[in-house]
């Protein structure tokens, strides 16, 4: 989890460092575009063999959900600092557990209302509306958080009948099919260093993505969870030391809350589970 932590704060950092030059839509197509690519030895092998019925709806949604995801998250990316858009992304798991609740019955027990309303208070904490200047860039990152939630409801639905890795591929082929007419719309000439730093991107996302799989395998969420607020501090240092952004201490704080709310909350619902299994 700690390897999964610094491989996506350098996804960070390096999209930060491509900053506005490039649209949003347009990094995100040639991010997954390279993602396509490193799947395509697999890509034939996955997608033989038809769909279920109703599957192919599921996984439409799941890319239109993740299209928009990536679209304000590059956005966002280029325009606040680094440990900000972290500690606002921090939102996606409890906007997650809401939404499994609502949409896939998982039930709102008080422990999820009251989990869910302190990282709410986190979120506040780090954009301190009203005290300072709520930008495009915040409303983007926030936007990107509720996107991503749909994304992973919708992967949710659809693993139980496909498999994870199919349903990887799936995400990458539909966010790039979606990004396409975008890219194309907004285009501007790309140079090969950018195409090479956006190659990187996808290289650190794939090992962030590998590196949590291979951290839900080997331990509990109420173990790894906790572990995810360290990201937090690499993005701040990477702020500070390679951006020269000032450290915020009450995004610390706010992202501090909640992380908390998602570890407690994880923690209690493992207990139940084990409970309820007992």
């Amino acid at each position: 989890m700690l390897a999964s932590g610094l491989s996506f704060v350098a996804v960070n950092g390096i999209v930060r460092y491509l900053g506005t030059d490039l649209p949003a839509a347009q990094s995100a197509f040639i991010r997954f575009g390279f993602g396509v690519l490193l799947l395509a030895p697999m890509l034939g092998s996955l997608l033989r063999g038809g769909f279920a019925p109703g599957v192919l709806r599921l996984y439409a949604g799941r890319g239109l959900a993740h299209t928009l995801a990536v679209v304000c998250w590059f956005y966002a990316m280029a325009r606040i600092p680094v440990a900000e858009a972290t500690a606002i992304g921090y939102l996606n798991p409890v906007l997650v557990a809401l939404g499994a609740a609502l949409l896939f019955g998982e039930g709102l027990a008080a422990r999820r209302v009251l989990a869910i309303a302190v990282a709410l208070v986190g979120a506040v904490i780090v954009l301190r509306p009203g005290v300072r200047e709520v930008t495009g860039g915040h409303y983007a990152q926030m936007a990107a958080a509720v996107c991503f939630a749909a994304s992973y409801l919708f992967a949710k639905e659809v693993s139980r009948t496909e498999s994870a890795a199919r349903v990887v591929a799936m995400m990458s082929l539909s966010v790039a099919i979606g990004l396409a007419p975008v890219a194309w719309w907004v285009w501007v000439p790309v140079t090969l260093a950018q195409l090479a730093w956006l190659a990187l991107v996808a290289g650190f996302a794939t090992v962030g993505h590998f590196c949590m799989t291979k951290a839900f395998r080997a331990a509990p969420l109420a173990v790894t969870q906790p572990v995810v607020f360290l990201q937090l501090v690499w993005a701040t240092l990477l702020g500070t030391l390679v951006f020269d952004e000032a450290v915020d201490g009450f995004v610390l704080l706010g992202g501090a809350v909640i992380i908390g709310a998602i570890s407690v909350l994880t923690w209690r619902e493992t207990v139940a589970r084990r409970r309820a299994s007992a």
